[in-house]
């Protein structure tokens, strides 16, 4: 249920919405979303949110079901108290968490607001790791084709965890696939790789828009664990987002050690349930 809106021609809204039964969701499985919304343009949240109201008013559903969603997304900051004012029973509960962190302006800013120990820890492992070898940070160019370097990523992807051979079913696989040739297409992937004397041995996958840089999905060799390269991957990626002028970094939903150790602060991930009267 693709809900479109319209001010005369022009689109400024779209609520995307998918049943299942009795039950209205937001597009997206959270085990592949980090967070989901409704989508408006700047400055017309309440008239999308008034007209998809009135929208699911006039069809038949017993549940709606939102989740995950931040704190500042424009259900809960719109929608949400438009249903609880009509009457409609709104239970809510924080299910995870998402840091994230604003970007200083130079790197060394960074690393110098990581605090003492942090700063020392991120210094140590970076100097260990030149020392190992020939280090390059490299970023898959837009126009490239994607299908060797995403066979690179999903590789180093189930290699980092035991767990993640079993999530990247076939139909995972391929939805990756597609979304980063979607993403390259547009010019917001940041799929990038971590080279050791030659060879590859971490990458993440992110998406670059507008002020914000989003770590999505990552990947390394265990072989090269001592030498942490996983974080300083991250960390590399942290460092190219500031050098990019970003000012938001967003380690995306989940409480990994890595994303407070490089500075993320939590932000709170929820679930709406609006149950309709009989």
């Amino acid at each position: 249920m693709l809900v479109s809106f319209r001010e005369g021609e022009r689109l400024i809204g779209v609520a995307p919405l998918m049943r299942k039964g009795e039950v209205l969701s937001l597009i997206g499985d959270k085990d592949v979303c980090d967070y989901l919304d409704v989508v408006t343009a700047r400055g017309k949240e309440d008239e999308v949110c008034k007209a998809l109201l009135a929208f699911l008013e006039a069809v038949d559903w017993r549940v709606l079901d939102l989740v995950p969603l931040r704190p500042d997304s424009i259900v809960v900051t719109h929608l949400v108290p438009m249903l609880r004012a009509r009457g409609y029973g709104v239970e809510d509960e924080q299910i995870d968490v998402s840091p994230e962190m604003s970007l200083p302006a130079s790197w060394d800013e960074f690393v110098e607001g990581l605090g003492k120990k942090g700063r020392h820890e991120l210094r140590r492992k970076l100097r260990r790791l030149e020392r190992y070898g020939e280090v390059h940070y490299d970023r898959v160019k837009n126009g490239t084709s994607l299908h060797q370097e995403m066979d690179d990523f999903l590789k180093l992807f189930k290699e980092s965890m035991a767990d993640k051979i079993a999530f990247l079913t076939p139909e995972r696989e391929a939805f990756f696939r597609s979304l980063a040739a979607g993403l390259m297409e547009r010019g917001w992937l940041s799929l990038a790789f971590l080279d050791v004397n030659g060879r590859r041995v971490a990458t993440t996958l992110s998406f670059d828009y507008d002020n914000s840089f989003s770590l999505y999905n990552s990947g390394y060799d265990p072989a090269y664990s001592s030498l942490a390269v996983g974080l300083l991957h991250k960390a590399l990626c942290i460092k190219h987002a500031i050098e990019s002028g970003k000012t938001r970094f967003d380690f995306l939903r989940g409480a990994e050690p890595y994303k407070y150790d490089l500075g993320g602060k939590d932000v709170p991930i929820y679930r709406f349930v609006v149950r309709r009267q009989a």
